[in-house]
């Protein structure tokens, strides 16, 4: 996997991020002091998980020869008593077989992005 970069950006909070030639930006909207110019650090949380649950939909769909014409992956994330909370809504477009569906559902649940999210996690920090 390629490393993330983040630097300063305009504005009180924006940052610049570069993942090899892909660069964008993360920012915090204006009721919380910051410019909007770029989804927040938890809207990105929630990005890779919707964008990692519908290429796991698509890949196994395809391998099954499943006719998944769109899977369409909500993800909203909410804090709670120091408790995230992941609401994650899922429409499969072109599945109408009741076990294909929940079959999706379990194989979702094995993206590796939600695999990470519920699995141990290791921060390992250092100041260079």
């Amino acid at each position: 996997m390629r490393a993330v970069v983040s630097r300063f950006g305009r504005g009180n909070f924006q940052q610049t991020l570069e993942v090899g030639n892909d660069h964008f930006v993360s920012d915090v909207a204006k009721d919380k002091g910051g410019d909007s110019a770029g989804p927040s650090p938890h809207e990105y949380l929630g990005a890779a998980l919707a964008a990692c649950t519908g290429m796991t939909l698509k890949m196994y769909a395809q391998r099954k020869s499943w006719d998944l014409q769109d899977a369409i992956v909500t993800v909203d994330i909410e804090r709670e008593n120091e408790i995230e909370k992941f609401k994650r809504s899922i429409k499969l477009v072109g599945i109408t077989d009741a076990e294909q569906s929940e079959r999706l559902l379990e194989i979702a649940n094995k993206c590796p992005v939600h695999k990470a999210l519920i699995g141990t996690i290791e921060i390992n920090t250092e100041l260079l």
